[in-house]
């Protein structure tokens, strides 16, 4: 139900950047809606002139506005080209402390259609544990569909 609102949402973009933080910003609404046990939820958008992930539309309290490609979990998502589930962030070496409260941490790639990382999907929660492998391939299927919408 969830990836149809979904699609449903971010259908129809004119290739204007207006429009695609429109639809991050229902996408955001809505992934913050549908997911239990989070304190943040949002998009860092790639920089490529400064190689750093700008905040992006996001639900939850103020954020980091840019974080260098490689440092935290957001930058080093972006460099791997892959999801991270952190189950603990004080655990994780280069944590960026954006909120003290955040426990735990999905990150998912956002690539576009030749390859490239065109930012990253958020998901922080103040449990820590919070995300499974399923929070993960589900999250990663929004991911893909949003990529897929706003940067074919």
């Amino acid at each position: 139900m969830v990836e149809k609102q979904l699609q449903e949402l971010i259908a129809g973009w004119d290739g204007s950047l207006q429009w695609r933080y429109a639809h991050l910003a229902n996408a955001a609404a809505l992934l913050w809606e549908e997911t239990e046990g989070i304190n943040w939820l949002g998009f860092y958008l790639i920089d490529k002139e400064t190689d750093k992930l700008i905040l992006g539309p996001f639900q939850g309290k103020a954020a980091c506005t840019e974080i260098p490609i490689g440092k935290g979990v957001c930058g080093k998502a972006a460099e791997l080209k892959k999801a991270i589930l952190v189950p603990d962030v004080h655990a994780f070496e280069g944590h960026i402390a954006c909120d003290s409260a955040s426990r735990s941490e999905l990150v998912v790639p956002l690539i576009d259609s030749t390859g490239e990382v065109v930012g990253v999907l958020d998901v922080d929660s103040p449990m820590t544990g919070r995300f499974t492998e399923e929070d993960r391939e589900r999250f990663e299927r929004y991911a893909k569909r949003i990529s897929s919408a706003l940067w074919s």
